[in-house]
This record gives C-alpha cells, structure tokens and sequence, in this order.
C-alpha cells in the first residue's frame, strides 16, 4: 500500500467545503484543516503509486475551491 499527504491551499474561505468534499473521495484516509500555509491536509493510499497519482489527479484536484496541492509520499526509514 502506498500512502501520501496532499497538502492543500483553498480560495479564501473555502476549507471546510474542501475538506468535506475530499473526506468522501474513495482512498482518502483522513483530512484535517490546518493552519498556515496550507488550509487542508489529507491523508490519502492506494495499491500502486499509478493510482494514487490518479487519484490526486482526477479527483482531488478537481475539487471546487482548490488553487494548490502538494502530494508528499510516506517513505519508511528502517
């Protein structure tokens, strides 16, 4: 499995209908508004990285009120 943080920035006011939106996406695990510069970030994972890029492509970023993402993959260090 793998997982990844999407860092999201939103039009202003925005935060919270982005995040409930987000929260129904399948693969999203869980979202959180935060502050500073980023209004949202979500935890997200899926099989293989083609479909978590696809994913963050098709469906997150198509959210009304999203100006910006960040996906940042989760890397284990043993």
């Amino acid at each position: 499995m793998v997982q990844a943080y999407i860092l999201v920035q939103t039009e202003v006011g925005r935060a919270r209908d982005v995040a409930a939106t987000i929260a129904d996406i399948s693969g999203v695990v869980k979202v959180d508004a935060v502050t500073g510069p980023y209004d949202v970030v979500v935890l997200t994972e899926a099989p293989t990285v083609d479909e978590l890029g696809h994913m963050v492509v098709s469906k997150v970023q198509q959210v009304p009120g999203i100006t910006r993402t960040l996906t940042c993959s989760v890397v284990h260090l043993s």
